[in-house]
């Protein structure tokens, strides 16, 4: 059972990004969908939130999008279409190696989840912001140290730190490395996969402001995967609800948040804390979930 709260709000709206039925499984393995037939989209200057537990889709969905998947696995089906300034509809899932790479770090952009995984160790963060730099746009000399410089403080990294490697700086700043990488270009187009997974309350907060901030400055659309449905309340337009491969809610974050109404956003929401304390947090009844999905359980309000 799916719920698609905005169908027909979204029915007349020009998306930036849309994903119809994209299904992703394993090459040895077509027949397991690790993906399994979804569909949303993107609007321009909005932020779209996937959120669901670990091995949920989310990422592999994102990877799908930027044409990443590992030689393991392949894209059974559907399409990625985006909406090129220039080129108008493209089906990313058609383009080629080069055409995809063209693309990649100019109007779609990507933050990783692991910054100190995701950063070259034996390269300065200068030199990796202006990678995309020189690739996509010819900048060059004294223009790419320029632009590098205000790109450090566009995130609020001293430009001096232009020549530190990635084990001179904290997890935070490290991530606002990552940040700079991203906008460098100042693409149309941001998927953030769980960027501020590692990161203690406090910077976390930090990164989410710059993240808003800068999406409301660039007029970017963004896809921000989290499992966290505080993350979800604070930065969300719309919201949807992964559960193995699946997309089972969506709606704007009112209406999920608000009036949930799939059995499994109802239980994610019931682990959620509240700020007194007082709520008694209750596990995913799994077998329950498993039921429910196939139709053999009838519908019911879990976790009252």
């Amino acid at each position: 059972m799916t719920v698609d709260l905005q169908t027909k709000q979204l029915a007349n709206t020009a998306h930036l990004l849309q994903l119809e039925h994209v299904s992703i499984s394993p090459k040895k393995t077509p027949s397991r969908l690790l993906v399994n037939d979804v569909s949303f989209a993107i609007e321009v200057g909005k932020t779209t939130c996937v959120v669901g537990e670990s091995g949920s889709g989310k990422s592999l969905t994102a990877l799908a999008i930027m044409g990443l998947l590992s030689k393991q696995l392949q894209l059974n089906s559907g399409k990625v279409l985006f909406n090129d300034a220039d080129k108008g509809i493209v089906d990313l899932t058609k383009l080629d190696a080069e055409s995809l790479r063209k693309l990649r770090g100019d109007k779609i952009a990507m933050i990783f989840q692991e910054p100190m995984t995701s950063l070259n160790p034996v390269l300065t963060v200068g030199y990796q912001i202006g990678e995309s730099l020189t690739t996509h746009l010819g900048f060059k000399g004294e223009c790419l140290k320029n632009k590098i410089a205000s790109l450090l403080e566009m995130v609020g990294i001293p430009p001096g730190r232009a020549n530190s490697y990635p084990d001179e700086l904290s997890g935070g700043q490290r991530q606002r490395v990552m940040i700079a990488m991203s906008i460098a270009c100042e693409p149309s187009l941001l998927i953030a996969d769980e960027p501020t997974t590692a990161l203690d309350v406090t910077v976390q907060a930090q990164i989410l402001k710059l993240l808003s901030d800068l999406k409301t400055r660039m007029n970017m659309g963004m896809l921000f995967i989290t499992h966290d449905f505080g993350v979800v309340a604070d930065i969300a337009d719309n919201v949807v609800v992964m559960f193995r491969g699946q997309i089972v809610e969506s709606g704007t974050r009112e209406q999920v948040l608000s009036n949930p109404q799939h059995p499994y956003t109802k239980a994610l929401l019931a682990c959620v804390p509240d700020a007194d304390g007082e709520k008694i947090l209750k596990p995913i009844d799994y077998a329950w979930l498993a039921g429910e999905q196939t139709g053999a359980v009838a519908a019911e309000v879990i976790h009252e």
